[in-house]
């Protein structure tokens, strides 16, 4: 089983980076649209997103923010790391099957909280930037390395 592992506070320096890359799948799409509630059309029906000026589907703006999180939970600064705050600009659209890779750059420390700012780019498959931002984390203080947790298996319940 692999590992996460952090960096600690006092490890980390201005220009530091990590990166982490998901696909998109269309199961993603689904839950979180189950998960959030939002259920536009533009998401979730082919016929109705050919009309709009994307001509398909598109992936939740927030599904394709939420990578940053991951990207800052299991690599920079990683497992112990809280998320206090994020900027986000949304520069194109995100398609289902589209792979993408979430950049992190250690922008700035604050010794005080020992908090750091975080520049974070999200591009696709074709290099092209998605998402743009930054993220303000309270950066762990202890070292941690954990057997990365298995995800559970996913049965929908319909209520």
């Amino acid at each position: 089983m692999s590992k996460l592992s952090n960096k600690t506070y006092n490890e980390i320096s201005v220009g530091d980076k990590a990166s982490y890359t998901k696909t998109i799948s269309e199961k993603d799409v689904i839950l979180f649209a189950h998960v959030s509630g939002d259920i536009n059309p533009v998401h979730l029906d082919e016929d109705f997103a050919k009309s709009t000026p994307f001509g398909g589907r598109i992936v939740h703006g927030i599904l394709t923010a939420s990578l940053i999180s991951a990207a800052v939970a299991t690599e920079l600064p990683g497992p112990g790391s809280i998320y206090l705050g994020q900027s986000l600009k949304f520069k194109r659209p995100v398609f289902i099957d589209d792979t993408l890779t979430v950049e992190l750059e250690i922008k700035e420390k604050t010794d005080k909280r020992q908090r750091i700012l975080i520049d974070c780019k999200i591009s696709n498959q074709e290099g092209k930037i998605v998402v743009t931002g930054e993220a303000e984390v309270m950066a762990p203080s202890e070292k941690l390395s954990l057997n990365r947790p298995k995800l559970p298996t996913f049965q929908a319940i319909d209520a």
